[in-house]
């Protein structure tokens, strides 16, 4: 069976119907739903992309969900092709009822075979699923997925973050989650093999103190927003981006 065994069997198939649902939940002591959260990441990571001088025109959202983000890098990208793998079964069919059409499609995991040929790896949140053991497998099978010169933009929340702790505490499937620093996951891209591009770290100040917002970007390089981005890209001789 093609797939990754670190999925064999999904935990969010039980969630599948109550997912968006807990999530607020969770969210509903920042203020603000998961829209803000995902077009925030979307947008900031288009920002830095455009800085380094990369076009992403085949996008792969690994870890996908429901599909607003894969629906959301299509848009701001302009890209040809995006994919969204889940292992979730699911997850991924309410994705593609929801947002599938030519250019943005939806596969359970185990029906993805990567090929080197992805500009951009999307991941949000997966990697404290995945147990500690298993993780750098996952991350050789989504290097195997990019072509060469291909970026990797992994998202995680971070554990520095006591707001972070609290938000994970009030989500089911979240709260027995193992999180990795952002060090520790720029360690481990590093032994896959990725050139550790930036790493930066938003979502600094909730609704009520949104006035401030407007200082994330000078306070993005201190570790003290709720999640981090650190950008990798595989084997190139493109030009280093910091």
């Amino acid at each position: 069976m093609i797939g990754h065994p670190a999925f064999a069997d999904s935990e969010f198939d039980q969630y599948a119907g109550d997912y968006d649902s807990l999530l607020s939940q969770g969210l509903a002591v920042s203020g603000e739903g998961k829209e803000y959260f995902a077009e925030g990441r979307v947008a900031w990571l288009k920002d830095r992309l455009d800085e380094c001088g990369v076009k992403a025109r085949r996008i792969l959202d690994f870890g996908c969900g429901t599909g607003d983000t894969a629906d959301r890098l299509q848009r701001r990208f302009a890209a040809d092709c995006v994919i969204g793998v889940d292992p979730s079964s699911p997850l991924v069919q309410r994705a593609a009822l929801q947002y599938g059409r030519s250019n943005v499609r939806f596969h359970e995991l185990r029906g993805y075979v990567p090929a080197e040929e992805r500009d951009l790896v999307y991941c949000n949140g997966v990697f404290h699923h995945i147990p500690p053991r298993s993780r750098s497998s996952v991350a050789r099978y989504i290097w195997s997925a990019l072509r060469p010169g291909g970026v990797f933009a992994f998202w995680e929340n971070n554990p520095w973050n006591p707001g972070t702790r609290y938000v994970m505490s009030r989500i089911a499937f979240d709260r027995d989650a193992v999180t990795l620093t952002s060090g520790q996951a720029r360690e481990l891209l590093q032994a896959t093999g990725f050139h550790i591009l930036r790493t930066d770290y938003l979502f600094v100040f909730p609704r009520a103190l949104r006035v401030l917002r407007s200082l994330e970007g000078r306070l993005s390089r201190y570790p003290i927003g709720a999640q981090y981005l650190v950008l990798a890209r595989k084997a190139t001789r493109m030009a280093h981006c910091a």
